[in-house]
């Protein structure tokens, strides 16, 4: 959107000047026209009717042609300083915003993966700030109504951007024919742990044997822990997975189960630990999982395909709100805790700083730029997949995510 955004308001800016051009122009003309037809005027009156010399013509005399002159002259600098003015030179033109207030900003909803919490403080920043209007986009969060709605609601074209999971979006991708793709990753990192209360004494795959997993009752999860398992030589017949649905911290703290997957590093652990509990975590890559990007930005098919401009526009304004979140980062939390949903999910600021410290480095790392996504990570978590029987097939990488970041770069 910002490419046709610009090219909008630079032709409406450049018509303005040319306009402005033409009338100094005209004035200018007019300027010599009338000085002509004075000298012709007093050539005539004070030669009793003569129409002039031959020389002379209509063109007045030397000092009437030095003011013609004159006047061109201060016509040019009149024109020269409405250029200065528009910020122009040349063929070359800086845009004039202040011709783009009347322009209207395209809507963009966006679905969360859940409420709003630290996370998501970029997008509440780069909305606060202006980033999004600034890129021609009037950006609007919406929480889902279901777990699925990220996903569901944009491939159904009833949403522009879903913020959702890496290998949920394969899954989707293949067995369901969902006619979406990644267009930006947000954590390059995983943000999903094994957790449990320290008490438990539960710190490898190995502690399983015997035990009570919860989780919240997909194949994904369950395939991950077997994972683990075997990579440690267990016997993933030797747990016991216990679908405790979204109930993962309450069941653990209750004593239903003695560990969980799908609690989130960044926001479970120091909830917990505010709350009083001691507990451990151990990540999943540590013991043979594949790197796997935490939140992804999905678009349809058909907005990547029409409208790649709009979702570059929405990129580069995510990248500005995240480079505020890192150096400015308490008040972009600010921002988020303005914007919380205190009926739903209630927000600490104690807990929502240490998820900050907790995120930061992993949204952005030495190697890998915020929302950079790579063919090589997509490929190894498609081939995982399809090894652990989750998918039908492997899939090419171009169907499952798109690269718009090289021209989504800042200016």
């Amino acid at each position: 959107m910002k490419e046709s955004g610009s090219h909008s308001i630079l032709h409406t800016g450049n018509h303005r000047i040319r306009t402005l051009k033409t009338v100094l122009a005209i004035l200018a003309a007019a300027v010599v026209v009338c000085g002509a037809l004075a000298g012709c005027g007093t050539s005539a009156s004070s030669s009793g009717g003569s129409t002039g010399s031959a020389s002379g013509g209509g063109s007045g005399t030397e000092p009437q042609k030095q003011e013609a002159a004159a006047a061109e002259e201060n016509a040019e600098k009149s024109t020269g300083a409405a250029d200065a003015a528009a910020g122009i030179s040349g063929e070359n033109a800086a845009p004039d915003h202040n011709a783009a207030v009347d322009t209207p900003l395209r809507e963009m909803n966006v679905v969360l993966d859940w409420y709003p919490n630290a996370i998501h403080a970029f997008l509440y920043a780069a909305i606060e700030r202006g980033y999004f209007a600034e890129e021609g986009l009037d950006v609007k969060i919406r929480f889902p109504a279901n777990d699925n709605d990220a996903i569901a609601l944009v491939a159904a074209g009833k949403a522009e951007i879903g913020l959702y999971y890496q290998q949920d979006t394969i899954q989707a991708a293949v067995n369901q024919k969902a006619p979406v793709k990644s267009i930006g990753a947000v954590c390059q990192t995983p943000l999903n742990v094994i957790l449990s209360l320290k008490e438990k004494n539960i710190n490898t795959p190995s502690d399983f044997v015997g035990r009570t997993v919860g989780y919240g009752g997909t194949a994904l999860s369950e395939a991950m822990v077997e994972a683990i398992m075997e990579n440690v030589g267990a016997d993933p017949s030797s747990v016991n997975m216990q679908n405790v649905g979204f109930d993962l911290m309450s069941s653990m703290t209750t004593g239903q189960v003695d560990a969980t997957i799908g609690c989130l590093v960044n926001h479970e652990v120091p909830q917990l630990e505010e709350e009083g509990f001691e507990v451990s975590w151990f990540q999943l890559t540590d013991y043979g999982m594949p790197n796997f990007y935490e939140l992804v930005f999905l678009a349809n098919d058909k907005m990547i395909e029409e409208e790649p401009e709009t979702l570059q526009a929405f990129l580069r304004a995510c990248g500005r709100g995240f480079d505020d979140f890192r150096d400015d980062t308490d008040a972009v939390l600010n921002i988020l805790l303005s914007n919380q949903n205190e009926e739903n999910f209630p927000l600490s600021p104690a807990v929502e700083a240490k998820s900050a410290a907790v995120l930061l480095p992993r949204m952005e790392t030495e190697d890998a730029p915020f929302m950079t996504q790579t063919a090589e990570n997509w490929q190894e978590n498609i081939q995982w997949m399809y090894d652990r029987g989750l998918i039908s097939r492997i899939p090419e990488v171009h169907e499952v995510m798109v690269d718009l970041l090289p021209s989504a770069s800042a200016e």
